[in-house]
């Protein structure tokens, strides 16, 4: 499913239709930390400086913070 969810992701044809929890999974299979505020996941990894945060709608991720994360990922090759 992680793999998928990476597609996707990087694909940017389907930002508002990517389940949380399968995002969730993807960093966590790609050696993401995290912590949680409220409804607020905070990812981050030692050799990225930026961290990448995320909270549900439903259960959704948001389009914007999706877009966020494949331009990270596009900017340090993962």
């Amino acid at each position: 499913m992680a793999n998928n969810t990476y597609d996707m992701v990087m694909s940017g044809k389907s930002d508002n239709n990517i389940r949380f929890n399968d995002l969730r999974k993807m960093l966590d299979s790609l050696n993401f930390g995290y912590r949680v505020k409220g409804d607020h996941f905070i990812y981050y990894r030692d050799d990225i400086p930026e961290i990448i945060n995320i909270q549900p709608r439903g259960n959704k991720a948001k389009g914007y913070e999706v877009k966020q994360i494949r331009l990270l990922f596009r900017q340090y090759g993962i």
